[in-house]
């Protein structure tokens, strides 16, 4: 079995990946609004991604495939938990900005962090509570800056603010529920059911004209944002096996960096297709404060004893050998 230490590590590099591939799904997906719908959007990015899991698992596991027929309840929800997440975040982004957008869905980490500590017991220190009491200060000034700058429209701007407030509380909804499931099943064949129901749900709302005068580029685009999905959530899903909830949480939360770096390259480089955004100095002030909030969690965090993780890997490893 990896030891304590080395499952630490895999824990924070998956979380990691989840963080960087996050920063470029929100600018990426400000791009695809300007061909396509959103809902046609978020359908695609889950059936491409269920699409390469259910091909995976029926040449390679087909007993995985038993979870599509039955389903525990806990995973009902988790999936309707991550479908309300993807749609009302896609139209909390079409009225605010993809570097807004990245700032304000960080309360979904941060409320998380909250239910680890209260649901998994997960412990935290005075430096800890101190990150997250920096980061939601951050988050209130970022509000409160920018929405002078939607003078005007600023129904839109709530309207927008109040939809990714949505797609954070549903995002909580799964993570939650993902974290306990993942101690008994395969963390992709959660996701290959996950991915699956919006598929189905979805189905009904969208509109397949939408597809047919896509340029190649636009599919590109397409396919990526559905890779992403998959590749994403497989990390996120994975390092619940490895790390405590409220670390998985903060270092979500760092993910705005690469959103802005994005934006300051297509600043600098005058990209025609991407829309810069510059943030005036309080807003990039109170973006930083979120950043360091997270730092300060990640880094000062108070790790469970040794000996209980252990247990739990123990106990986690018999199950996934059944």
């Amino acid at each position: 079995m990896i030891k304590f230490k080395d499952q630490r590590v895999i824990g924070i590099l998956l979380a990691a990946i989840t963080a960087l591939l996050w920063g470029v799904l929100a600018i990426g997906l400000k791009v695809a609004m300007d061909f396509l719908d959103p809902m046609n959007i978020v359908w695609f990015r889950f059936l491409l991604a269920f699409s390469v899991l259910l091909g995976w698992y029926a040449f390679k596991k087909t007993a995985y495939l038993k979870i599509l027929f039955q389903p525990p309840i806990l995973l009902l929800v988790a999936a309707l938990g991550l479908g309300i997440n993807y749609i009302a975040y896609m139209y909390g982004l079409k009225y605010t900005s993809a570097g807004t957008s990245q700032i304000i869905i960080q309360i979904g980490p941060i409320m998380l962090g909250m239910v680890g500590f209260i649901f998994f017991k997960e412990t935290i220190s005075r430096r800890q509570a101190a990150g997250f009491l920096i980061a939601g200060t951050g988050l209130a000034l970022f509000y409160f800056d920018n929405i002078l700058q939607y003078l005007g429209h600023e129904e839109l701007y709530n309207m927008g603010i109040l939809w990714i407030l949505v797609a954070s509380m549903a995002w909580v909804v799964y993570a939650t529920f993902q974290k306990m499931l993942v101690k008994t099943y395969a963390a992709m064949q959660l996701n290959l059911f996950i991915f699956g129901l919006p598929v189905l749900l979805f189905l009904p709302f969208v509109t397949f004209s939408g597809f047919v005068q896509l340029t190649f580029l636009n599919w590109m685009l397409l396919v990526f944002l559905g890779l992403n999905t998959l590749i994403s959530y497989g990390c996120l899903t994975l390092s619940f096996k490895y790390l405590e909830a409220n670390k998985i949480s903060m270092i979500i939360t760092m993910n705005p960096i690469i959103t802005f770096l994005m934006m300051g390259f297509a600043a600098y480089f005058e990209l025609s297709w991407m829309q810069p955004e510059v943030l005036s100095i309080k807003s990039g002030l109170a973006a930083l404060l979120v950043i360091v909030g997270g730092v300060l969690a990640v880094a000062f965090a108070n790790p469970k004893k040794k000996k209980e993780i252990k247990e739990w890997l123990s106990v986690h490893d018999k199950k996934s050998d059944k």
